[in-house]
């Protein structure tokens, strides 16, 4: 990887330090974690769901099919709940779905350049699905599979944990993977995601969750007001196919500069190559960490409607923000809801694209005897 790995207690630490609390929401319902039948697959696999509840009433759903994040109950300014997370209100729409709804992406989540790459000498070929590229780890990724899921009752908070083994080969990739994601939802409102992998054989690895948020609520409007800040100094362009060109550039002087928080639709629409390239937003910043190897802030969003806070925070060094460009509204969601253009985006924290064609990018290789792991963590309150 491309920093020190700490430990999982120092991690817990981190989180613990950034925890803001929250007042004005009530706190009647205890931590408790329900599991629910979510429809079955194609083949009749039945699948299911897993709500945790803190005591403040939030509450986020989480499937084993792509070991998926499904829902984010969290309160506005008032304190009302709401949804703030796009998807469907069964698993046959996520089979269906390729917009990776609340996934966990993987092998490599985003893109590999003509679904190649080299590593000890060998090329391996991955499935190319999406232009001339490889996205997502091809076309059955982590997100189409059934997880075995469990509910980790003895957790000081309310927590699942999805464990999977990718075999080699699998969509191309070498190494037998063995990943280990475990959502856990703290009592300051925060859903901490947390990744562990192993291989057998010298491989590459990319995982990110990939949820797409609007903080006034599922299905309400577009994102363009929603108020965004990234604490990234540079960002990584891309070609017209959206790879990186390898080059790490300043955002200063460009629509791509967030570390002052400025509403989403402000420069969305300037006449700029690379927002011309991706419709949007639709590329990786490189996060500021000041030599600091375990979580920081990574970005913070901010609805001035509803009130609504997100701060994220990664052990990641990179953050893909995407502007929902290529929603049309053919998807149809929770409650019936269509998800029209840009009515949800993403902060999806990462290693960034294309990293096995780009020595001079963090390492995403992991070897025998390694163990990758990542934490990130979605932090919500209001104001």
């Amino acid at each position: 990887m491309g920093f020190p790995i700490r430990t999982a207690f120092t991690l817990l630490a981190a989180v613990a330090a950034v925890t803001i609390t929250t007042p004005r929401l009530r706190a009647d319902a205890g931590p408790k974690i329900k599991k629910l039948p979510f429809g079955k697959l194609a083949d009749g696999t039945p699948i299911q769901l897993y709500v945790l509840t803190n005591k403040n009433g939030v509450q986020a759903a989480i499937t084993n099919f792509g070991a998926r994040l499904v829902s984010l109950k969290v309160p506005d300014k008032n304190g009302k709940l709401a949804d703030v997370i796009l998807g469907y209100s069964s698993v046959e729409g996520y089979e269906k779905d390729t917009a990776y709804f609340g996934a966990i992406a993987g092998r490599y989540a985003n893109r590999i350049a003509k679904g190649r790459f080299t590593l000890d000498g060998v090329t391996y070929k991955l499935p190319i699905n999406n232009g001339v590229n490889s996205l997502h780890g091809g076309t059955k990724g982590f997100d189409k599979l059934v997880w075995q899921a469990r509910e980790l009752t003895k957790s000081a908070n309310p927590a699942v944990e999805l464990t999977l083994t990718s075999p080699n080969g699998d969509q191309g990739y070498p190494g037998t993977l063995h990943v280990r994601v475990i959502y856990t939802l703290t009592d300051q409102n925060a859903l901490r995601i947390q990744y562990w992998a192993t291989t057998d054989k010298p491989t590459v690895i990319n995982l990110t969750n990939h949820a797409y948020f609007n903080l006034d609520g599922q299905g309400n409007g577009d994102i363009l007001d929603t108020v965004l800040m990234i604490n990234a100094d540079e960002y990584t362009p891309t070609d017209k196919t959206q790879i990186p060109t390898g080059e790490i550039v300043s955002v200063k002087g460009t629509p791509f500069d967030f570390l002052k928080p400025t509403p989403i639709g402000a420069r969305i629409n300037e006449n700029n190559p690379q927002l011309k390239i991706a419709g949007g937003y639709d590329h990786n910043w490189v996060v500021n960490r000041d030599h600091k190897t375990g979580l920081v802030l990574a970005a913070r969003a901010y609805s001035p409607k509803t009130g609504r806070v997100l701060t994220v925070y990664t052990t990641e060094p990179g953050i893909q923000f995407y502007s929902g460009n290529f929603l049309d509204g053919t998807l149809v969601g929770k409650g019936g809801k269509a998800y029209k253009y840009r009515y949800g985006f993403t902060l999806e924290t990462q290693h960034y694209p294309d990293s096995p064609n780009h020595p001079n990018f963090p390492s995403t290789v992991l070897k025998p005897g390694q163990v990758y792991r990542q934490t990130t963590v979605f932090k919500f309150s209001a104001r």
